[in-house]
């Protein structure tokens, strides 16, 4: 059973940082690409950032250069370091992984930034 779980999310003023984790479990990690995507109320969910079996990353515009994927293959997580926040980053931030065409998702977790 494939499980993601994320951490890391919560209340944080304009300008300051969090970062986030998905632990993943059921699936081969190292070949996976892994993403998070984030839903703001009323809103789509969008794509952030990816990161790809073979290291390669890219990032939604609105947060190149603030924000940075990376994997550690040997614990089976991905983080989401996020920098100089804003308040249209308040969403609620979902982990997903795509494994041979299948598309998983975490539970999702809050980050809410304020002015």
């Amino acid at each position: 059973q494939v499980q993601l779980v994320e951490s890391g999310g919560g209340l944080v003023q304009a300008g300051g940082s969090l970062r986030l984790s998905c632990a993943a479990s059921g699936i081969g990690f190292s070949l996976s690409a892994m993403a998070w995507y984030r839903q703001a109320p009323g809103k789509q969910r969008e794509l952030v950032a990816n990161s790809f079996s073979d290291g390669s990353t890219n990032y939604q515009d609105s947060v190149k250069g603030r924000f940075t994927i990376s994997r550690d293959n040997a614990k089976n997580t991905v983080y989401l370091q996020m920098n100089s926040l804003k308040p249209e980053d308040t969403a609620v931030y979902y982990c997903n992984a795509q494994y041979f065409g299948v598309r998983h998702w975490g539970q999702g977790t809050q980050v809410t930034v304020s002015s």
